[in-house]
């Protein structure tokens, strides 16, 4: 599929698309006319690496962790950095504390519709 299929399918621009190729993050192959080609699986890759910028990870995490959400443990590194270790792990501390605020503004609305509810009966 061609790029601007992309990202009707995805809701992300296609400044976005081209982007996220350049940062490596995804890998067009090319028809004989240059233009970019999409396979698929495109889509779905897509929406995980909105979701994990729209998380607040950072592109350069992003573009490590990626290779492990479907693909074989053959990706793994051979010597593991520790940098990206402590990285990885403030990062998920991060992600953690941003599920409990968000979990705790759902739990808020919740509350509000039910009492807006038993008001309305």
């Amino acid at each position: 599929m061609k790029i601007g299929e992309l990202a009707r399918k995805t809701g992300v621009s296609v400044r976005a698309l081209r982007y996220y190729e350049e940062e490596g993050l995804i890998s067009p192959g090319r028809e004989g006319n240059g233009y970019r080609d999409f396979c698929d699986g495109s889509v779905e890759a897509v929406l995980q690496i909105r979701g994990m910028l729209d998380a607040g990870l950072p592109v350069r995490l992003i573009r490590e962790v990626l290779p492990y959400l479907d693909g074989p443990e053959e990706v793994r590194p051979k010597v593991p950095c520790e940098y990206m270790i402590g990285e990885v792990a403030r990062q998920r501390e991060v992600l953690d504390r941003r599920i409990a605020l968000m979990t705790r503004n759902r739990d808020a609305l919740d509350a509000y519709l039910r009492d807006l509810t038993l008001t309305q009966t």
